[in-house]
This record gives structure tokens, C-alpha cells and sequence, in this order.
């Protein structure tokens, strides 16, 4: 089985590198499945229910989310209806699911604990569901602090087929494969590479300088990157992952590999 995750789409130049690089990925790989996280896919910010037929229509599958899910809260519990969209499973009382299950695959939403709004601790939640499962399972796990994902994957190493972290927008160089699990500490946004975390600068640095918040923004012209991770499994495990890469119109290019 051949997975694909994007992670973080940021806004509209976000949704066109997926729109320009799924469909030559789709074509060139036999995907089965293509995972992605949307919470900051509606101009950075939540998901629309136009954003989301936009990306389901290029050709993602399953939806994962994080604190921005209910930033469009009207469009996302009407959306959270539809089983392949998914929320963070720390919630406590929310619409929606946090994984979804086929024949083949379980995929999990999960936040991280820190930074993060409150909610039902994903460690003690996740090392209860996993066990037993027959299935292979990938957790996008939604974190601001590194030491968390590392954590999650020592904790589930061997249990799950992947965990490969978002939210950061900042993609690491730490892919690995240990006893047929698939760890990346963040796999990077997809959209604007030439300002902060995808956002304009203007309005992040007055932050910084000042305190007071500012209205971020997503600049429609900018210099762009698409990042993807591409997962070949054998039952529960994963057997290799390429890390993926390509910047404005450029070739799509291999920045990692890892064998298990």
C-alpha cells in the first residue's frame, strides 16, 4: 500500500502547489491513500466548505485537523458530518470524529498538549486505542513542541505504522523508519516560504516588537514550496519513506529516503 501526507496547506498558494503536484504525483505513484492537514488551508485559518471540495477535488482523500479547525466553525461542523474530515481527538465535546477506519487503514487526528487547547491527553488516549489493532495506523500528530512527537513516537514505536508531525510549518530532516514506524518531527507547510511560517511578516514581527496582536495575512504572490511524505507499507508497517520537495514550478525531488 502507498500512502501520501501533505502536511500543513497554507492558504491559496498552499492549495495551488497541491492542485500543480498531487495530480503528477497520483499519475507517476499508484497512491492509495492521500492524507492532508486543512486547518489552515481557508487563507490560514480553518477550512471552508469551498476550500474543502477545492482540495478534495485535487485529489486528497482524508482530511486531518488541529487548533485552527474551528476557526470557520459553521462550515467545519457541517463538514466534521462527512467521515473522511476529521478533528483533533483532544477535544472533549465536539462535532466529528478524530480517526477514520476502512479495511486497510486507520487514520488520527491528535493535538499535542502544549501550546494547544485544552483537552483529553493524547498520550493516555492513544496507548489505550491503538493496542490490539490489526490495521496499519498513521497518526498525524499536531504539536508545538518537539520533545512531545519524539515522545509519542518512543511511546508507540513498533504499534503504529506512522507519526509524522505538523503545525510547525518548519520541515525537519529527522525522517526515520524504527520496528515499522515511520517518524517525522514535522513534515512543513505547503504554500509561502519567503515570509513567517506562511504568513506575511508584517504582522508577525509587529507582534514581536510590540506584544499586541495583529491580523496575519497569506500573501497571494510569493515564493512557493510543496512538501510531501510518501509511505510504501507492508500489513502494519512501513517499509520505506520518501520525503518530497518542490519549490515554485521546479521539479518535484526526493530530499530524503529511509528503508526498513
Amino acid at each position: 500500500m502507498k500512502i501520501l501526507f501533505i502536511g500543513d496547506i497554507v492558504g491559496k498558494p498552499g492549495r495551488k502547489m497541491v492542485k500543480k503536484y498531487l495530480p503528477l504525483l497520483k499519475a507517476s505513484e499508484k497512491i492509495d491513500y492521500v492524507i492532508a492537514n486543512y486547518e489552515n488551508s481557508a487563507h490560514g485559518f480553518g477550512i471552508t466548505e469551498k476550500v474543502y471540495n477545492e482540495l478534495k477535488n485535487a485529489g486528497i482523500d482524508i482530511f486531518t485537523g488541529g487548533n485552527h479547525t474551528f476557526d470557520k466553525k459553521k462550515d467545519a461542523i457541517k463538514l466534521l458530518e462527512e467521515g473522511k474530515i476529521l478533528r483533533p481527538l483532544n477535544y472533549f465535546e465536539a462535532p466529528g470524529k478524530w480517526y477514520y477506519e476502512d479495511d486497510n487503514i486507520i487514520v488520527i487526528s491528535a493535538m499535542g498538549i502544549f501550546s494547544m487547547p485544552y483537552g483529553r491527553n493524547p498520550f493516555i488516549e492513544l496507548n489505550e486505542f491503538v493496542s490490539n489493532k490489526n490495521k496499519f495506523i498513521f497518526i498525524d500528530f499536531h504539536a508545538e513542541a518537539t520533545a512531545e512527537k519524539r515522545a509519542l513516537f518512543m511511546m508507540l514505536k513498533g504499534k503504529v505504522g506512522a507519526i509524522i508531525g505538523t503545525h510547525t510549518h518548519i520541515g525537519t530532516d529527522d525522517l526515520e523508519i524504527n520496528e515499522g514506524t515511520c517518524y517525522l518531527t514535522d513534515i512543513g507547510l505547503s504554500g509561502c516560504k519567503d515570509n513567517v511560517i506562511g504568513m506575511e511578516e508584517k504582522a508577525p514581527i509587529a507582534h514581536m516588537l510590540t506584544g499586541l496582536k495583529h491580523n496575519f495575512d497569506v500573501k497571494d504572490k510569493c515564493s512557493k514550496i510543496f512538501q510531501a511524505l510518501l509511505l510504501e507499507t507492508k500489513e502494519t508497517k512501513t517499509i520505506k519513506a520518501s520525503k518530497l520537495k518542490a519549490f515554485e514550478d521546479g521539479e518535484l525531488k526526493i530530499t530524503q529516503e529511509v528503508l526498513w
